[in-house]
Formats: structure tokens, sequence, C-alpha cells
């Protein structure tokens, strides 16, 4: 047994279990939904750690479950502690795992082909300013990442606006770009309650990161998604990180969009005042130490304000031959 929390009651059948994960944000939501009549679904799985695990089994245990009884699994995004035990709630319970069908391209397939694209991640981080000194550590880091994920085999698609049963509800699927390419959430207006994993968060701000493998606007379609979330004004919003449900999801919505509108003006100034590379930049704007991952989440953050600044014509990006990096200007 572990000292974890105990399950949370949501909404009908549908229990939150919070997971530990050795990462800032102390916990990730896993959901079980295990009604009396139909089938046990799990809404994320965490990271795959030996803590993530004891706590699913006494999480499960608390409802009168085992790992065996889970039918389907549904992962609102790819990254890691929210995907990485899927393959084996896979495996020892034959479960059906679901993911939007835009997360499954890309996201997902990152896991199958990681050796293969982790050059390119690399350079595309080192194009963008990082220095040559650091990458093996990012490489490295990148690596401690996928250790703790344990992709599954087959992935069935769901589509934005198809409904799905949960707590004897239908809920609507919905695309919620910007955090992940393919964030999925579910919407069941009857409760006015939405599960959101990180599109929208209550303490924090979900990192918005454009990285070698992504749509090329994740903050464009982060300020779309926020602008989605404002207009369905959930009563409650079932969350990733600091919850596990949050209230108040219109207003924080406008939050961070204002946030993300104060940060574009930051990086607008810098960048006129002194021509720099995205990492240089993010310097500027993450000032604070950081570890390894914390700072390739700063530089992938000031990237995606920085870019999306560039396609509205507001900044200019030309190579560096000398330093061989992309410089962003006035």
């Amino acid at each position: 047994m572990t000292d974890a929390l105990p399950p949370t009651p949501v909404l009908g059948s549908l229990h939150a279990l919070q997971v530990p994960i050795p990462y800032p944000m102390k916990t990730v939501t896993v959901l079980i939904d295990a009604p009396a009549h139909g089938p046990v679904t799990m809404i994320d799985t965490a990271l795959d750690t030996p803590e993530a695990r004891a706590a699913i089994e006494d999480g499960l245990g608390a409802l009168g479950l085992h790992w065996s009884d889970v039918d389907r699994a549904i992962i609102t995004h790819h990254h890691p502690d929210h995907y990485g035990l899927a393959g084996v709630v896979e495996e020892r319970s034959g479960a059906a795992v679901h993911m939007l069908d835009v997360e499954i391209g890309r996201g997902e397939r990152y896991w199958h082909l990681w050796e293969e694209w982790l050059p390119g991640h690399l350079k595309h981080m080192r194009d963008h300013g990082l220095p040559k000194g650091s990458l093996a550590e990012m490489g490295a880091d990148n690596r401690r990442g996928r250790d703790r994920v344990h992709p599954a085999t087959r992935v069935q698609p769901l589509r934005e606006g198809q409904h799905v049963q949960l707590a004897d509800r239908a809920w609507e699927v919905l695309w919620l770009p910007g955090h992940a390419d393919g964030h999925l959430g579910l919407w069941n207006e009857e409760s006015s309650v939405l599960i959101a994993g990180d599109a929208i968060l209550p303490r924090i701000s979900p990192n918005v990161g454009l990285y070698a493998y992504t749509r090329p606007d994740p903050l464009g379609d982060y300020l779309q998604t926020l602008g989605k979330l404002e207009a369905l004004n959930p009563r409650r919003a079932v969350v990733g990180h600091h919850g596990p449900v949050m209230e108040g999801v219109q207003a924080r919505a406008r939050e961070l969009r204002d946030h993300h509108h104060e940060r574009l003006d930051f990086i607008k100034a810098e960048a006129g005042r002194e021509p720099r590379s995205a990492y240089a930049l993010s310097l500027a704007m993450f000032p604070r130490d950081l570890n390894t991952s914390g700072r390739r989440f700063a530089l992938a953050e000031t990237l995606a304000h920085a870019e999306h600044l560039r396609l509205l014509g507001q900044l200019y990006r030309t190579w560096d031959d000398a330093s061989e990096v992309w410089t962003y200007h006035a």
C-alpha cells in the first residue's frame, strides 16, 4: 500500500486519483470511471514509475477493481505524465487505448520513433540557440523521459465531435490544441463539467512550446483554445495538475490569454532592442536558474511566442552564419 490519497468522487461513477510524478507539479490526475453496468474507463495513465503503478493499483483497489478490469483508456495527450502507462494498461487487461486522431500521427508516434526523431529534436534546439555544450545534457534529459513511457501497441482514434459514455452520460470529444497538438477534452453540457487535462490549469500556465515535431504555431492554437474554453464556461473542470477539480474556468482562460499577450509584448520589445536567438530571448524571459528540463521548456515556450509574432509579421527571422542559429529581430 502507498500513502496516496483515496479516489475523489467527481461525478457519478467517475473518480479522480492523484498519482505521484517526479516533477514540480508533484501529482497528475488519473480518472477512473467504474459504472455499475458498462466499461471501466481510465482517463490518462501517469508515468511508468513504480510509485505511479502502486498509486494506481491502490486507487483501483479502493474502487474494488484491478488492472485487469480496465476496458479502455482515453489519453488526453501524449506527454509522458499522461501517456506513460498506456502500454501497461493495454497489456494487463487488453484495454483499448484511445487518443484524438490529431495526436496519434505525431505526438503518440513520437514515442515509437523516438530514437530516429531525437537528432532532429536536438538540432531544432541547437538551430534556435541552445549552446552546443548543452546538447548532450539535453539528450540525456530526453532519454530519462522516454524511459518512463511504455507505449501502447495500437491506439484507436477519437474524433472531434464524437461522443463517449462516462458516468452514464454522453461526453463530447473536443480538440483543445496548444499544450499538445492533439490535446483532447471531454465535455458534458448537462452537468457543465469539462475533463480538461492540461488545456487549462489553476495555478500554473500550461507549457505551450514549439518543438521539431509540432504544428507551426502552437501559441496561436492555444489562444483559440482559450477562446473556446471561455465560450464553454464550464461550471467545473477536471484538470491534470493542482486539482483534481477547478472552478472559474472562464476567468482563468482570460487570465492566461492576458498572460500570453504580456509575454508577446515582452518578446517583441526584447527582439526590437537587440536581435537574438530564441535561446537568448528565453534567458531574458525566464532569468531564474532552471534545470535541464526547465530550460528546455523555457526555450520551447519562448520560441512559440517568437514564431507567433513572426507569423503575424511583427518579427523577422534570419540565419546567422557565424553562430549557426536563427536570430529574431524587429
